[in-house]
């Protein structure tokens, strides 16, 4: 079991100092989340990755269908040499039915938003390689041409790709396959049709860990490697805040990420980061 911390809100100085704190006290991964007019995700964790030296840095989360792939890529790649290999990308098809995310453009639907998550995912496994390619898909093209001038970013020290978490709504079997053949899932759980509405549980998660494993099987690939990501919310001062983290460890969780979300006045976020991090993971023995 690893242990994340996500900066609820923060400047790339924050982050820089943030992580640093984090490394410090035996966090094993720090986060931020992507905004659509913001401040810089990827700003902020190249500030994070010159401050630290083995934490892991990366976005919680990425709403891929908003991100042209080539430029996500460039960024990627960027950070994860500059942090010799310490990059995670978190990616899900980004929040619906929200203005605050859809300030400057129609949301043009799930379907659609489904379609260029999956176009993306491919062609980042070609644009995280420093050579021109092929690809033809509905909403996205590249050209191969002979040579690049200026080249193409380097290639990230991770090979062959930056482990990348997806979104996988449970028990929804395409959402849940596209993550299975990634690096990772990150549980949304959709109430099946028919079903008594209930809250996401280790039971659940359980559940949904034993069917990525057989999909996984199916096309050759083993669980090894493979992350499942908890997350919710535990207190610096709580002496049994394991007992929170063990139940989604013993369904097997890999990941247990501390957010919390209640405020977003810089001040009050910065006081309370620096108390929960200060008081460590809440590690399960």
């Amino acid at each position: 079991m690893r242990y994340g911390f996500v900066m609820a809100y923060g400047d790339a100085r924050a982050a820089a100092e943030l992580a640093a704190l984090a490394e410090e006290h035996g966090w094993d991964g720090f986060f931020v989340w992507e905004s659509v007019w913001g401040i810089d995700a990827w700003a902020m964790l190249a500030a994070a990755a010159m401050t630290t030296d083995r934490i892991r840095l990366g976005t919680m989360l990425t709403p891929l269908p908003r991100r042209k792939p080539w430029d996500l890529a460039g960024q990627t790649s960027t950070v994860d040499n500059l942090s010799n290999g310490r990059v995670t990308l978190s990616v899900g098809l980004g929040v619906a039915g929200d203005d605050r995310f859809w300030l400057f453009e129609d949301d043009p639907g799930r379907k659609v938003r489904a379609e260029l998550m999956d176009e993306s995912l491919e062609m980042l496994q070609h644009l995280w390689r420093d050579q021109p390619f092929e690809y033809a898909g509905k909403h996205f093209r590249s050209r191969k041409i002979a040579g690049l001038m200026p080249p193409a970013p380097p290639p990230p020290v991770q090979q062959p790709r930056i482990p990348t978490w997806v979104v996988g709504a449970w028990p929804r079997p395409k959402s849940m396959r596209r993550a299975a053949l990634q690096d990772g899932w990150l549980p949304n759980y959709v109430v099946p049709p028919g079903a008594e509405p209930g809250e996401w549980s280790p039971g659940l998660l359980a559940e949904g860990v034993e069917w990525i494993r057989r999909e996984r099987a199916e096309h050759g690939l083993t669980m090894d490697g493979y992350d499942v990501v908890a997350e919710g919310t535990t207190a610096a001062d709580d002496p049994k805040a394991a007992d929170t983290v063990r139940p989604w460890a013993d369904a097997g969780a890999t990941w247990w990420i501390d957010a919390d979300w209640s405020s977003m006045d810089p001040a009050k976020v910065r006081a309370a980061a620096e108390r929960r991090l200060t008081a460590g993971p809440p590690r399960v023995s």
